[in-house]
């Protein structure tokens, strides 16, 4: 069962009493009266929205990414598209958006804020989606001077570990004719100095890179390597197949880099109920009792995912912050405390996605860790979340505490 179907499932994500529509665009139709914390928000019933505009941005990460498992070179320069919401009042909030929004700016203009959003459990009225909600969540923070973590109740930690996703397969670079590994050393020297003391290696070169047999040495290789380089630096190794691995490769994998500590190991292959018991009763066996598993990035089965989890196979949740959305996620983590699975939402790409997952993170909590997606822009200022000893601080200006510098 897809996304699309995983709301149907049995006290999954319910609000308000009601389950949430299982429309994978739908919203979480739950009337403002319902919610007592509405009280709260009553400055929200001043500001009218009074006009939105999308704008491009330009962004880079700070360095050339190259290919994982699956996709080819990731590349350097990029953009995006937010979302800025003026009110009557003054106010203006921004956010991560897609062209799509300009379908519902007809329904939100001339809305009261406190219409279109309870900032404690997210959007309210039907047809909105996460392409307006990023910057509502931010306009909510920006009318009551909060930020957004306190507005989803502060429940959690300030400070939340924090791991470099940007440790790809450099070696094959095209500016490294030698196909040498130091390249994935200075990568991870650059992401040392910058604060990170978790790497996420990305591996599965079995899968279109390499022939299959040399793809796995070459993973193992270069996860020893990074190990005994970083070893005696307070660091913490997580790996990645990105889906390119099955049972048999992954079990070849670890047993290859020989009990070398793993924080966890994400998307080996497609989750699946028998591989994943399969491969959780292993590492249980063999040495990797304390390794998490991840899954449920990449269009997810949530009836499997949340099996496995139930099951105590799969530990760590992984759906996309924006594509699964803001709201969403605010609503499943409850489901995913009570059968203690833990979560990272996937924020690969741009660093936007990295900041609304600290505020999830702080104001919700079961965030095990978070991605970090190094971006530099002359458009955006990123704010202040500064990473020390390796976990990020949160920010405590109101909304996301980012500015929109480019008019």
């Amino acid at each position: 069962m897809k996304r699309r179907n995983f709301l149907k499932i049995g006290a999954v994500a319910t609000v308000g009493g009601s389950l949430l529509p299982n429309n994978h665009f739908a919203t979480y139709a739950h009337p403002a009266n319902q919610f007592s914390e509405m009280q709260a928000y009553s400055e929200l019933d001043k500001h009218k929205i009074e006009r939105c505009e999308l704008v491009e941005i330009d962004y880079h990460w700070p360095r050339f990414v190259g290919k994982n498992g699956k996709i080819d070179f990731h590349g350097q320069n990029h953009k995006c598209t937010v979302l800025k919401i003026y009110t009557d009042q003054g106010a203006m909030g921004w956010g991560l958006s897609g062209n799509r929004a300009k379908g519902l700016f007809h329904f939100i203009e001339n809305k009261k804020v406190s219409e279109l959003i309870n900032p404690k459990l997210g959007l309210i009225n039907v047809g909105l989606d996460q392409t307006i909600e990023f910057a509502l969540f931010d306009l909510c923070g920006i009318i009551l001077n909060q930020p957004v973590y306190k507005l989803l109740g502060n429940n959690g930690t300030k400070e939340t570990p924090i791991y470099s996703g940007m440790i790809y397969l450099d070696e094959l670079n095209p500016e490294n004719k030698s196909k040498n590994l130091d390249i994935i050393l200075k990568n991870c020297e650059w992401d040392y100095n910058y604060g990170y003391r978790q790497f996420k290696i990305k591996i599965g070169r079995s899968g279109r890179w390499y022939p299959h047999a040399e793809g796995l040495d070459k993973d193992i290789e270069v996860t020893r390597l990074i190990y005994q380089s970083f070893k005696d630096r307070n660091t913490e190794l997580l790996v990645d197949a990105n889906d390119m691995y099955d049972l048999k490769d992954t079990i070849h994998f670890l047993k290859g880099i020989n009990n070398i500590p793993l924080v966890w190991v994400e998307e080996p292959f497609k989750e699946k109920i028998n591989e994943g018991r399969e491969l959780r009763k292993w590492m249980d066996i063999n040495g990797y009792e304390k390794t998490l598993y991840a899954d449920g990035e990449a269009d997810p089965d949530f009836d499997v995912c949340l099996s496995l989890g139930k099951e105590k196979v799969l530990n760590v949740f992984l759906p996309d912050i924006y594509d699964y959305g803001f709201s969403r996620w605010i609503n499943l983590m409850g489901e995913l405390k009570k059968i203690g699975m833990t979560s990272s939402p996937h924020a690969w790409g741009n660093l936007l996605k990295t900041r609304y997952t600290i505020h999830l993170a702080a104001g919700i909590g079961n965030v095990v860790t978070i991605e970090g997606v190094t971006c530099l822009s002359d458009d955006i200022y990123y704010g202040d979340y500064p990473i020390i000893n390796g976990k990020v601080q949160v920010s405590d200006l109101p909304g996301f505490g980012m500015k929109l510098l480019k008019k």
